[in-house]
Protein backbone atom coordinates (compact mmCIF):
# COMPACT_ATOMS: atom_id res chain seq x y z
CA UNK A 1 0.00 0.00 0.00
CA UNK A 2 1.17 3.22 -0.75
CA UNK A 3 0.58 5.93 1.69
CA UNK A 4 0.18 10.11 0.22
CA UNK A 5 1.06 11.05 3.84
CA UNK A 6 3.06 8.71 7.12
CA UNK A 7 3.60 10.93 9.78
CA UNK A 8 6.08 9.42 12.35
CA UNK A 9 4.85 10.56 16.25
CA UNK A 10 1.99 11.92 17.47
CA UNK A 11 2.28 14.92 19.49
CA UNK A 12 0.49 18.19 18.83
CA UNK A 13 2.70 18.70 15.50
CA UNK A 14 2.04 15.06 14.25
CA UNK A 15 -1.56 14.71 14.65
CA UNK A 16 -2.54 18.78 13.66
CA UNK A 17 -0.25 17.50 10.32
CA UNK A 18 -2.37 14.41 10.05
CA UNK A 19 -6.02 16.23 10.50
CA UNK A 20 -4.93 18.63 8.07
CA UNK A 21 -3.83 16.09 5.65
CA UNK A 22 -7.19 13.52 6.66
CA UNK A 23 -9.57 16.92 5.93
CA UNK A 24 -7.69 16.98 2.57
CA UNK A 25 -8.82 13.71 1.50
CA UNK A 26 -5.38 12.16 1.52
CA UNK A 27 -4.08 8.27 2.30
CA UNK A 28 -2.40 9.21 5.73
CA UNK A 29 -1.32 7.81 8.82
CA UNK A 30 0.62 8.00 11.83
CA UNK A 31 3.49 6.27 13.82
CA UNK A 32 3.69 5.98 17.61
CA UNK A 33 5.97 3.60 19.79
CA UNK A 34 4.81 4.80 23.15
CA UNK A 35 1.96 7.38 24.19
CA UNK A 36 -0.10 9.28 22.35
CA UNK A 37 0.64 13.48 23.09
CA UNK A 38 4.11 12.94 22.88
CA UNK A 39 6.17 14.94 26.14
CA UNK A 40 2.57 17.07 26.07
CA UNK A 41 0.94 13.69 28.19
CA UNK A 42 3.64 14.54 30.90
CA UNK A 43 3.26 18.00 31.52
CA UNK A 44 1.15 18.57 34.85
CA UNK A 45 -0.43 21.96 33.78
CA UNK A 46 -0.93 23.66 30.37
CA UNK A 47 -1.75 27.56 30.69
CA UNK A 48 -1.14 29.21 27.48
CA UNK A 49 -2.52 27.13 24.89
CA UNK A 50 -4.71 29.54 23.20
CA UNK A 51 -8.53 28.68 24.23
CA UNK A 52 -7.70 26.16 26.62
CA UNK A 53 -6.85 28.30 29.89
CA UNK A 54 -5.71 25.86 31.83
CA UNK A 55 -5.87 22.15 31.31
CA UNK A 56 -3.50 19.30 32.36
CA UNK A 57 -0.82 18.14 29.53
CA UNK A 58 -2.96 14.04 29.51
CA UNK A 59 -6.31 15.78 29.18
CA UNK A 60 -5.00 18.20 26.26
CA UNK A 61 -3.22 15.29 24.41
CA UNK A 62 -6.20 12.68 25.00
CA UNK A 63 -8.44 15.60 22.97
CA UNK A 64 -5.96 15.70 20.20
CA UNK A 65 -5.59 12.17 19.59
CA UNK A 66 -9.74 11.38 20.06
CA UNK A 67 -10.12 14.46 17.50
CA UNK A 68 -7.59 11.89 14.85
CA UNK A 69 -9.46 9.03 15.92
CA UNK A 70 -13.21 10.99 14.91
CA UNK A 71 -11.93 11.94 11.97
CA UNK A 72 -10.35 7.78 11.17
CA UNK A 73 -7.12 8.34 10.92
CA UNK A 74 -4.99 5.44 11.37
CA UNK A 75 -2.35 5.36 13.99
CA UNK A 76 0.31 2.47 13.73
CA UNK A 77 1.74 1.64 16.96
CA UNK A 78 5.01 0.76 16.06
CA UNK A 79 8.74 2.47 15.92
CA UNK A 80 10.02 3.80 12.63
CA UNK A 81 13.84 2.59 12.85
CA UNK A 82 14.46 4.37 9.05
CA UNK A 83 13.93 6.24 6.49
CA UNK A 84 15.31 6.02 3.28
CA UNK A 85 14.15 7.86 0.03
CA UNK A 86 13.99 5.58 -3.45
CA UNK A 87 13.35 8.43 -6.28
CA UNK A 88 10.15 9.71 -5.41
CA UNK A 89 8.95 7.29 -2.31
CA UNK A 90 9.99 6.95 0.80
CA UNK A 91 10.00 3.72 2.69
CA UNK A 92 10.24 3.39 6.58
CA UNK A 93 11.36 0.07 8.37
CA UNK A 94 9.84 -1.02 11.62
CA UNK A 95 10.69 -3.89 13.67
CA UNK A 96 7.50 -5.43 11.64
CA UNK A 97 7.25 -4.12 8.58
CA UNK A 98 8.38 -1.71 5.31
CA UNK A 99 5.67 1.06 4.91
CA UNK A 100 5.84 3.31 1.90
CA UNK A 101 4.53 6.46 1.35
CA UNK A 102 4.83 9.82 -0.73
CA UNK A 103 5.59 12.24 1.73
CA UNK A 104 6.93 11.83 5.17
CA UNK A 105 6.29 14.26 7.98
CA UNK A 106 8.87 13.75 10.56
CA UNK A 107 7.60 14.86 14.09
CA UNK A 108 9.27 12.73 16.58
CA UNK A 109 9.53 15.27 19.04
CA UNK A 110 12.47 15.13 21.91
CA UNK A 111 13.44 12.67 25.02
CA UNK A 112 14.71 13.89 28.13
CA UNK A 113 18.31 14.51 28.71
CA UNK A 114 20.10 12.18 31.34
CA UNK A 115 22.64 13.51 33.40
CA UNK A 116 25.00 10.47 32.89
CA UNK A 117 26.62 10.34 36.54
CA UNK A 118 27.00 6.89 38.46
CA UNK A 119 23.60 4.86 39.57
CA UNK A 120 21.57 6.74 37.67
CA UNK A 121 20.88 3.99 34.77
CA UNK A 122 20.15 1.42 37.62
CA UNK A 123 17.41 3.81 39.53
CA UNK A 124 15.45 5.03 36.31
CA UNK A 125 11.91 4.71 37.33
CA UNK A 126 13.09 2.61 40.50
CA UNK A 127 13.66 6.79 42.54
CA UNK A 128 14.65 8.79 39.51
CA UNK A 129 11.96 9.92 37.34
CA UNK A 130 11.30 12.48 34.41
CA UNK A 131 7.59 12.76 35.13
CA UNK A 132 6.09 14.57 37.87
CA UNK A 133 2.65 14.46 36.90
CA UNK A 134 3.24 9.97 35.88
CA UNK A 135 5.21 9.57 38.92
CA UNK A 136 4.36 12.42 41.53
CA UNK A 137 1.51 10.48 43.80
CA UNK A 138 4.12 7.86 45.01
CA UNK A 139 6.00 10.81 47.17
CA UNK A 140 3.14 12.39 48.89
CA UNK A 141 4.60 13.14 52.29
CA UNK A 142 8.14 12.09 51.08
CA UNK A 143 11.23 13.96 50.09
CA UNK A 144 12.14 14.27 46.53
CA UNK A 145 14.46 16.28 45.05
CA UNK A 146 14.16 18.00 40.95
CA UNK A 147 17.50 18.67 39.41
CA UNK A 148 17.32 21.49 37.09
CA UNK A 149 16.03 25.49 36.76
CA UNK A 150 14.19 25.97 33.43
CA UNK A 151 10.42 25.94 32.65
CA UNK A 152 9.61 22.02 33.19
CA UNK A 153 11.87 21.60 36.67
CA UNK A 154 10.24 24.96 38.39
CA UNK A 155 6.88 23.74 37.09
CA UNK A 156 6.80 20.42 38.13
CA UNK A 157 8.80 21.15 41.31
CA UNK A 158 5.68 23.17 41.89
CA UNK A 159 3.65 20.43 41.41
CA UNK A 160 5.80 18.33 44.04
CA UNK A 161 5.37 20.59 46.67
CA UNK A 162 2.19 20.10 46.61
CA UNK A 163 2.32 16.35 47.16
CA UNK A 164 6.05 15.88 48.98
CA UNK A 165 6.92 16.71 52.11
CA UNK A 166 9.91 18.88 50.78
CA UNK A 167 11.79 19.05 48.07
CA UNK A 168 14.63 20.59 46.72
CA UNK A 169 15.73 22.33 43.55
CA UNK A 170 19.66 21.64 42.44
CA UNK A 171 20.12 24.18 40.06
CA UNK A 172 23.72 24.16 38.04
CA UNK A 173 23.63 27.87 37.48
CA UNK A 174 23.22 30.56 39.82
CA UNK A 175 19.68 31.02 39.31
CA UNK A 176 16.84 29.34 37.54
CA UNK A 177 16.01 30.13 34.10
CA UNK A 178 11.99 29.68 34.17
CA UNK A 179 9.29 32.17 33.55
CA UNK A 180 9.34 35.06 35.93
CA UNK A 181 5.66 33.64 37.24
CA UNK A 182 6.60 30.28 37.71
CA UNK A 183 9.71 30.97 39.79
CA UNK A 184 7.22 33.34 41.85
CA UNK A 185 5.02 30.32 42.24
CA UNK A 186 7.54 28.19 43.58
CA UNK A 187 9.43 30.27 45.70
CA UNK A 188 6.28 30.84 47.76
CA UNK A 189 6.16 27.54 48.87
CA UNK A 190 7.35 26.80 51.96
CA UNK A 191 8.54 22.91 51.51
CA UNK A 192 10.99 24.15 48.94
CA UNK A 193 14.91 24.78 49.05
CA UNK A 194 17.66 25.49 46.57
CA UNK A 195 20.76 24.44 46.00
CA UNK A 196 22.00 26.79 42.77
CA UNK A 197 25.77 26.48 41.25
CA UNK A 198 25.62 22.96 42.30
CA UNK A 199 25.41 19.71 40.49
CA UNK A 200 24.34 16.04 41.01
CA UNK A 201 27.82 14.03 42.13
CA UNK A 202 26.54 10.62 42.27
CA UNK A 203 22.72 8.95 42.82
CA UNK A 204 22.64 6.51 46.51
CA UNK A 205 20.86 3.85 46.35
CA UNK A 206 20.56 0.19 48.32
CA UNK A 207 19.07 -3.21 47.17
CA UNK A 208 15.27 -1.33 47.21
CA UNK A 209 16.28 1.46 45.48
CA UNK A 210 17.43 4.82 46.27
CA UNK A 211 18.41 6.48 49.20
CA UNK A 212 19.70 10.03 48.60
CA UNK A 213 21.99 12.22 46.01
CA UNK A 214 25.87 13.40 46.52
CA UNK A 215 25.78 16.63 45.08
CA UNK A 216 28.99 19.20 44.48
CA UNK A 217 28.88 23.19 44.47
CA UNK A 218 31.14 25.59 42.34
CA UNK A 219 33.48 25.40 45.66
CA UNK A 220 34.10 22.08 45.29
CA UNK A 221 32.08 21.23 48.59
CA UNK A 222 29.97 18.26 48.39
CA UNK A 223 26.51 17.77 50.29
CA UNK A 224 24.71 14.82 50.74
CA UNK A 225 20.55 15.11 50.75
CA UNK A 226 18.69 11.61 51.92
CA UNK A 227 15.63 11.56 50.23
CA UNK A 228 12.96 9.13 48.57
CA UNK A 229 12.89 10.38 44.70
CA UNK A 230 14.54 12.89 41.76
CA UNK A 231 12.87 14.39 39.14
CA UNK A 232 15.65 15.64 36.43
CA UNK A 233 14.62 18.19 34.16
CA UNK A 234 17.95 18.75 32.30
CA UNK A 235 17.42 19.50 28.58
CA UNK A 236 16.10 17.52 25.67
CA UNK A 237 17.65 15.18 23.22
CA UNK A 238 15.64 15.35 19.69
CA UNK A 239 14.25 11.83 18.30
CA UNK A 240 16.31 11.74 14.98
CA UNK A 241 18.29 8.36 14.66
CA UNK A 242 15.79 7.27 11.81
CA UNK A 243 16.99 9.86 9.83
CA UNK A 244 20.28 10.21 10.62
CA UNK A 245 21.68 8.78 6.99
CA UNK A 246 19.69 11.52 5.35
CA UNK A 247 21.79 14.60 6.26
CA UNK A 248 18.86 16.99 7.42
CA UNK A 249 19.85 17.27 11.20
CA UNK A 250 22.34 19.55 12.37
CA UNK A 251 25.00 18.39 14.62
CA UNK A 252 22.88 18.31 17.72
CA UNK A 253 20.76 16.42 16.16
CA UNK A 254 17.92 18.92 15.69
CA UNK A 255 16.11 18.57 11.44
CA UNK A 256 16.69 21.96 9.63
CA UNK A 257 13.49 22.74 7.94
CA UNK A 258 12.59 25.88 5.86
CA UNK A 259 9.52 28.22 6.61
CA UNK A 260 7.55 25.77 5.11
CA UNK A 261 8.37 22.80 6.78
CA UNK A 262 10.55 21.18 3.84
CA UNK A 263 14.23 19.99 4.42
CA UNK A 264 16.47 19.40 2.13
CA UNK A 265 14.82 16.24 0.75
CA UNK A 266 12.27 16.63 -1.39
CA UNK A 267 8.96 14.93 -0.03
CA UNK A 268 10.17 15.19 3.79
CA UNK A 269 9.02 17.69 5.84
CA UNK A 270 9.67 17.95 9.70
CA UNK A 271 7.48 19.74 12.57
CA UNK A 272 7.33 20.28 16.18
CA UNK A 273 10.19 20.41 18.85
CA UNK A 274 12.35 18.09 16.37
CA UNK A 275 13.13 21.06 14.02
CA UNK A 276 15.89 23.90 14.79
CA UNK A 277 13.14 26.86 15.99
CA UNK A 278 13.06 29.36 18.88
CA UNK A 279 10.21 28.70 20.98
CA UNK A 280 9.29 25.02 21.36
CA UNK A 281 5.75 25.45 22.70
CA UNK A 282 3.14 23.12 22.14
CA UNK A 283 1.30 25.98 20.23
CA UNK A 284 4.36 26.46 18.00
CA UNK A 285 4.12 22.20 17.38
CA UNK A 286 0.71 22.81 16.26
CA UNK A 287 1.14 25.32 14.03
CA UNK A 288 4.24 23.83 12.57
CA UNK A 289 2.08 20.63 11.92
CA UNK A 290 -0.72 22.53 10.04
CA UNK A 291 2.57 24.78 7.68
CA UNK A 292 4.09 21.11 7.03
CA UNK A 293 0.37 19.81 5.94
CA UNK A 294 -0.39 22.61 3.29
CA UNK A 295 3.29 22.45 1.95
CA UNK A 296 2.63 18.24 1.35
CA UNK A 297 -0.41 19.32 -0.43
CA UNK A 298 1.08 21.62 -2.62
CA UNK A 299 4.19 18.84 -3.56
CA UNK A 300 1.85 16.02 -4.04
CA UNK A 301 0.50 18.24 -6.59
CA UNK A 302 3.60 17.80 -9.02
CA UNK A 303 4.06 14.17 -7.17
CA UNK A 304 4.54 11.52 -10.16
Amino acid sequence: MLYDVLIIGTGPAGITAGIYAKRANLKVAMFEKDTPGGQLSKYNEIENYTGAKKVAGYELATMMIDHAYDLDIEVIYDEVTKVEVDGNIKKLTTPNGIYESKVVIVATGNVPRRLGVENEDALAMNGISWCAICDGPLYKDRKVVVIGGGNSAVEEASYLSTLASHVTVVQNLADLTADPKAQDILRKQKNVDFRYSTVVKKFLMDDKGLTGVILINDKKEEETIMCDGVFEYVGLIPVTDMVKDLGIANKYGYIEANEKMETKVPGIYAAGDVIVKQIRQVVTAAADGAIAAQNCLRYLETWE
